[in-house]
């Protein structure tokens, strides 16, 4: 799948992208390391992974992205 296929709304998980609990940890892992961003509980994560857009909402509501 081409990134220009992925529905930006489309969830990460299950029936969406079909990503499993590997591709999550990798996930946190990667944006611990490329942004600096510490993805705080269960909670926050499931809510940041929820898609897409709720991911690039997530970094962005921690200062990525926006010039600072």
């Amino acid at each position: 799948m081409a990134a220009a296929d992925i529905d930006d709304a489309a969830p990460l998980f299950g029936e969406g992208l079909g990503l499993d609990s590997i591709d999550a940890l990798e996930l946190v892992i990667g944006i611990e390391k490329v942004f600096g961003v510490r993805i705080q509980d269960e909670e926050v994560g499931a809510a940041a992974f929820a898609s897409v857009n709720a991911l690039v909402d997530f970094l962005r509501s921690k200062g990525v992205g926006d010039g600072a």
